[in-house]
């Protein structure tokens, strides 16, 4: 069973797209998958949250398992993103950790 926790870095909302795409495949086969915003990507919950039923129904399913809180800040969301009640992750510096998700035996993707 695949286990697999995607980093989307990019502000780009077609290849997040693919990205959900690809964490739904995972989870409908029987794996698990779990996305996390960092970089400039935090800006995506604000543009998606109206637009996307598939963010929305990820959001739902707990498969975005948060966004970076340093990042937020920086890039001008911070407050955006928790009036969303996204979960900021913060345990690297201000950053999401991937060592966090690695202990927890999942493969790591960055897109």
């Amino acid at each position: 069973m695949s286990k697999v926790v995607f980093f989307a870095f990019r502000n780009h909302a077609m290849c997040f797209q693919h990205l959900l795409l690809n964490a739904f495949d995972i989870i409908e086969k029987g794996g698990e998958a779990k996305i996390v915003f960092e970089g400039e990507a935090v800006k995506l919950p604000v543009e998606l949250e109206s637009k996307n039923p598939m963010y929305k129904k990820a959001v739902e399913q707990g498969v975005i398992a948060g966004v970076c809180e340093a990042c937020s800040k920086a890039m001008g969301v911070y407050e955006q993103n928790k009036e969303l009640g996204v979960t900021f992750l913060s345990s690297l510096s201000g950053h999401p950790a991937m060592e966090d998700y690695l202990a927890e035996g999942y493969q790591v993707i960055t897109l």
